[in-house]
C-alpha cells in the first residue's frame, strides 16, 4: 500500500489511481473516516479519465495514529508535502465536512499552479461554534457531548451517529442502508481514539474566514439544505460570500453524508465543475 511519511515522521496512506498525466481530483475525507468514504467518487472519476487520489488524514484510517498535530495546521501541511510529493498539478480538491476544512486551509497555503479548484460538500467553514461573533453557531455543549460520547463508548457512538443524523436515517420515510451503517463504523474504528478526539475541536472550532478569503481558484459549495451535522444557513450560505469565485449548489432536503446516499445526484455535479460547466445558479436542486 502506498504511504508517504511526513516530515514530523507521520505516515499517511494514500491511494493514487489512474493515469499520472491526467488531471487529479484529491479527495478530502470527513470526521471520523477515512480516504475509503470517496469510493464511489474516486471510481466515478476514474471512469472519466482522470487520476483519483485520497489520503487517510493522519490519526484516520490506515495513517498513523498520531497523539499530536491533530489539527488544521497540520492537516493542511500533510496535504502541502503529499502534493509536492506527488507533484500534483492542475488539481481539483474536493473535501466533505472536516475534510472541506482541511482544503480550504489547504488551498489557502497552496504553492501557485497545485490547485484549479476546490469544492466543499457538506464542509465546516467558515466556523462551526457558537461565538460572540458567531450567534448563530452551533453550542459548545454540543461538541462536549461528542466527546463524551466517544469517550464513553466509542463502539456504540459510531453505530448511533451514522444510523442516525449522518445519512438522515431519523428522517420519516428514509431508506436505511445498513451497509452505510456498517462501512461508517469501520472506518471510524480502524481510527485512533486521540485523533478522533482531538479533531472534534479541530472541525468544530477552527475558523476559516481568512482561508476563504484568500482562496482565488473558482470554489463550488454543495451543500444539503437537511444536513443535521453542519446546518445549511450558517456554513455553506456564510462560506459562498467570503470567497471571491464561489458558486452555491444547494441540495433541497439532502443529508451531511449526501455523497453517500445520493451519489447519482452530486457526482455529475461535480465532474460538471471540474469541466468548467456553468454553475451560476442557486437554485436548490430536488433529489
Amino acid at each position: 500500500m502506498p504511504n508517504l511519511t511526513t516530515s514530523d515522521g507521520t505516515v499517511l496512506f494514500y491511494k493514487d489511481w489512474g493515469p499520472r498525466d491526467a488531471q487529479p481530483i484529491v479527495f478530502h475525507h470527513g470526521w471520523p473516516l477515512s480516504a475509503d468514504d470517496w469510493d464511489n467518487q474516486m471510481m466515478f472519476f476514474l471512469g472519466e479519465g482522470y487520476r483519483v487520489i485520497a489520503h487517510d488524514r493522519r490519526g484516520h484510517g490506515r495513517s498513523s495514529q498520531t497523539d499530536s498535530g491533530n489539527e488544521m495546521d497540520t492537516y493542511a501541511q500533510d496535504v502541502i508535502e503529499l502534493a509536492a510529493a506527488l507533484d500534483l498539478k492542475d488539481a481539483v480538491h474536493i473535501g466533505h465536512s472536516t475534510g472541506g476544512g482541511e482544503v480550504a486551509r489547504y488551498v489557502a497555503r497552496a504553492e501557485p499552479g497545485r490547485v484549479a479548484k476546490a469544492v466543499l460538500v457538506g464542509a465546516v467553514p467558515p466556523v462551526m461554534l457558537r461565538s460572540a461573533s458567531n450567534p448563530d453557531g452551533v453550542p459548545m455543549e454540543v461538541f462536549d457531548g461528542l466527546r463524551d460520547s466517544l469517550l464513553a463508548n466509542r463502539a456504540q457512538f459510531y453505530r448511533d451517529l451514522p444510523t442516525g443524523p449522518f445519512y438522515g436515517f431519523n428522517r420519516p420515510g428514509a431508506v436505511v442502508s445498513e451497509g452505510l451503517i456498517d462501512n461508517w463504523w469501520r472506518q471510524g474504528m480502524i481510527g485512533g481514539a486521540k485523533a478522533h478526539y482531538d479533531c472534534i475541536a479541530a472541525f468544530s472550532e477552527t475558523d476559516f474566514t481568512a482561508d476563504l478569503g484568500r482562496i482565488t481558484v473558482p470554489v463550488l459549495v454543495a451543500h444539503g439544505t437537511d444536513d443535521q451535522i453542519v446546518p445549511y444557513e450558517t456554513s455553506a450560505v456564510l462560506a459562498v460570500k467570503l470567497l471571491e469565485k464561489g458558486v452555491l449548489r444547494s441540495y433541497l432536503g439532502l443529508p451531511h453524508g449526501m455523497l453517500s446516499t445520493h451519489p447519482e445526484v452530486l457526482n455529475p455535479d461535480l465532474l460538471a465543475f471540474a469541466r468548467g460547466e456553468d454553475f451560476a445558479s442557486e437554485t436548490p436542486v430536488t433529489p
